[in-house]
């Protein structure tokens, strides 16, 4: 272990002893759902919904569920008075301003992708957008495809095998993805498990459309598979999208076809690429979709589509924005 791992541990140690001593001194990140067995959940923001609360946990760091009946809401209401006293005290303020200390030092490691607006997470898929003339992120999740046959894939790679001749298409289900975006050239960016045993290529600003012009390469460019990542249109018939067809030829070859948007890839600190599209996109269901070398293209997308009148996505990251500072009395 590293002088400042150590340094950083005993630091939190020595903060976590602060907290054990005073308990009701906590910041937003650290709130309380008491249940009613007396246990409780640290979570740093929550909305009810129906007969459940719906909460972000802040020690796993994703959206959970409970039903509203299972909180004790006069316990944590009591906690929340608590903690509100104490701010004020001094350990607390001092508290705080470690915390944050702590966390803008988190935060510069994370790549910016707009003024005040940095990537929230180490791994994922995220689409930047702008919803009233302010930059948004939204995480993409991975949306698994099925074969027009009614045959299910439950493995990363699966195989298809038609007739001879015949014709099969990869599908998902509804007839539009959970995540829209309002505007027509949104970004994407991407930092998941590379491919193994595929040889790499730096990435560089270039047309990955279908005979698209290359441009040379840029120095310091992240290094992945050439034209891994791809952006599909989908076609909607009914309540499936198309994203690809299979075909089998008489010899028995597997190919497939996919209707692929022309985009740029960049690379950006930290492992992430940045796909942005060339050319504006229709409004229409698009999808994100890893190319696997010869295997074709993986069934796993991130599925997302183009719609300025949808309504605004679901728990977006916004550009974090600080409080001004309070004038000195004088």
């Amino acid at each position: 272990m590293s002088l400042d791992s150590r340094v950083s541990r005993a630091r939190w140690l020595l903060v976590a002893a602060l907290l054990a001593a005073f308990p009701a001194l906590a910041q937003e990140t650290a709130r309380r759902i008491i249940l009613n067995d007396g246990s409780y959940q640290l979570v740093t923001k929550y909305e009810i919904k129906g007969d459940r609360i719906r909460y972000f946990s802040s020690e796993r760091d994703e959206w959970e569920e409970l039903p509203l009946a299972m909180v004790n809401w006069p316990a944590t209401e009591q906690f929340e008075k608590d903690r509100a006293a104490a701010a004020a005290a001094p350990e607390a303020v001092q508290l705080d301003k470690e915390f944050e200390q702590e966390k803008e030092r988190e935060d510069v490691q994370q790549p910016e992708v707009a003024p005040g607006l940095r990537l929230p997470q180490d791994s994922g898929v995220f689409l930047l957008e702008t919803v009233q003339g302010s930059p948004q992120l939204v995480e993409v999740q991975q949306n698994e495809g099925d074969i027009n046959q009614n045959r299910k894939t439950n493995v990363l790679r699966a195989a298809i095998n038609p007739i001879a001749g015949a014709k099969a298409t990869i599908e998902l289900e509804g007839a539009h993805a959970a995540v829209q975006s309002h505007v027509d050239v949104p970004s994407l960016y991407i930092n998941v498990e590379p491919i193994p045993d595929q040889p790499d290529q730096p990435v560089s600003p270039k047309d990955s459309g279908r005979n698209g012009p290359q441009q040379p390469e840029q120095p310091e460019q992240a290094v992945v598979p050439y034209d891994r990542f791809r952006i599909v249109r989908a076609e909607v018939k009914g309540n499936k999208r198309i994203v690809g067809d299979v075909k089998r030829a008489v010899t028995g070859k597997l190919s497939q076809e996919q209707h692929f948007v022309k985009t740029t890839i960049t690379g950006v600190k930290g492992g992430w690429l940045k796909l942005t599209p060339t050319e504006s996109l229709t409004p229409g269901e698009y999808a994100l979709v890893e190319m696997m070398g010869k295997e074709g293209m993986n069934f796993y997308v991130w599925d997302f589509g183009v719609n300025p009148k949808a309504p605004e996505n679901a728990h977006p990251w916004k550009p974090e924005t600080k409080p001004a500072d309070k004038p000195k009395q004088q």
